[in-house]
């Protein structure tokens, strides 16, 4: 039966007039589904535990005041002032189990107080959610990403320095190191430090904790680290020849290393993908007393490619080929090997995530201490948000050569306008509280199926 237009189009003659109720409207109802997760998968007894070695507490507690900066990254926010613009919403203060929000004044002098040590414990949480998570989707295997990531400050910033920073070269930035696990897209650590260091400052640290760390965690499972050429350095070569853990490295083309005479009177070659071939190498790196396996790739392109542009390929005089180089002790295939260097892009995947909406470059403060606090708390919301939903309704990807995300995660700006940005009402019928969402049947579908999943969460 065909609807009339008169059924479907409506007229709007002027404006609405406008007033302000202190009703407990929200719009965030599907806030409330993430607190429930949070509250029944353990998370705030970690939380508490986390900030019971500090002697004095404030009177809004350590605890509630993280709460409510998770609450306020996950519906949106991303400055400290934008805490004011949420004081009213009864589901963001009933996340922060608070009657009133702190004030950006206040959370800012928080962060400030907060010790190192702290710091050490929020990386430690942030990897308890990660190893969580693993163990409940039975990952088989678990690849480490290790990579850097400038963030740009203001000049006053403390710790902050000019550094690494292709498109603003004057602007101080800090350049945190990350961890990414492949399987689940979450953070194993992230540890602040200055932007005028090399990308492989205290890599090698980081990386031998984080191996015997996993070991510890998820049992015999098999280990795989990715790296970029940044990190091809002599100490962490010969910890990953000692450490029995699969790699996969990009090697620089140096003039040192004999890849490019091997390039140059190279004759027959393999077939990897369209328009990519290859071929393995070894040699030995004498000065590093190493010895190296290598798979050395050329691609073709249709047009002369700039010199210089990146310094970790070599361009030929021809200009119509883009020659790389992977180390690597994996057995496999030239295929294979180049599918899974570059799952790397899943841990850029998850920085983008962390920087568009989750506000890791946001710099709060001038303070050192204060913005490391501000970054562990972001990432700490990025692993809780994808640990939701491997736990509710992430759906199974197919494995791939790339070992990267086994589920379809959502972004978060995707889960917002699905599920959190739901309009909500806290009402008292009968004079017992509930909440009543406003969803379409799409959304009201969602939200009974996150229900039932959530009731098997222990």
């Amino acid at each position: 039966m065909r609807i009339s237009r008169r059924s479907i189009r409506a007229r709007v003659k002027g404006d609405l007039s406008i007033s302000f109720t202190q009703e407990a409207l929200s719009a965030h109802g599907g806030l409330e589904l993430i607190r429930r997760f949070v509250d029944r998968s353990g998370f705030i007894e970690r939380l508490r535990k986390l900030y019971s070695i500090r002697q004095f507490d404030s009177d809004y507690g350590c605890l509630r005041m993280t709460l409510a900066l998770i609450a306020m990254l996950i519906v949106g926010g991303k400055r400290l002032r934008h805490l004011a613009y949420l004081e009213q919403d009864p589901l963001v203060l009933r996340f922060a189990q608070l009657h009133q929000l702190p004030t950006d004044r206040t959370v800012s002098h928080w962060l400030k107080d907060l010790a190192p040590g702290i710091h050490d414990r929020l990386n430690d949480l942030l990897r308890e959610v990660a190893y969580d998570s693993a163990r409940h989707v039975g990952a088989r295997r678990a690849t480490i990403d290790l990579d850097g990531t400038v963030l740009r400050t203001g000049l006053l910033v403390d710790g902050a320095e000019r550094g690494f920073n292709p498109h603003h070269p004057k602007d101080k930035s800090y350049y945190p190191l990350t961890a990414h696990l492949a399987q689940t897209g979450q953070l194993l650590g992230i540890w602040n430090r200055s932007g005028n260091v090399h990308d492989s400052e205290n890599a090698l640290e980081k990386l031998e904790f984080l191996v015997d760390d996993l070991r510890a965690q998820l049992g015999g499972l098999p280990l795989e680290v990715r790296l970029d050429g940044a990190f091809c350095q002599p100490q962490i070569l010969r910890f990953l020849a000692d450490s029995g853990v699969e790699w996969a490295m990009r090697i620089p083309l140096w003039e040192w290393l004999p890849i490019r005479g091997e390039i140059a009177k190279r004759k027959r070659w393999r077939r990897v993908a369209p328009g990519i071939d290859g071929f393995f190498f070894s040699f030995p790196i004498e000065k590093w007393g190493v010895r190296l396996r290598a798979a050395i790739y050329r691609k073709r392109v249709s047009h002369e490619t700039q010199k210089n542009f990146q310094l970790n390929l070599f361009t030929p005089d021809d200009g119509h080929w883009e020659y790389s180089a992977i180390g690597t002790n994996k057995r496999v295939t030239l295929r294979t090997l180049w599918a899974f260097l570059a799952g790397r892009g899943g841990h850029e995947k998850t920085l983008c995530e962390l920087k568009q909406n989750l506000a890791f470059d946001t710099i709060p403060t001038n303070e050192w201490g204060a913005n490391t606090a501000w970054q562990l708390i972001s990432g700490l919301t990025l692993n809780l948000i994808r640990q939701f939903q491997l736990y509710t309704d992430a759906p199974e990807r197919k494995n791939g050569r790339k070992r990267t995300y086994r589920f379809v995660l959502q972004s978060l700006r995707t889960l917002r306008f699905e599920l959190i940005h739901l309009p909500a009402k806290l009402a008292r019928p009968s004079g017992r509280r509930e909440l009543r969402i406003a969803a379409s049947a799409a959304g009201r579908e969602r939200v009974i199926r996150l229900l039932d999943a959530l009731e098997a969460v222990a």
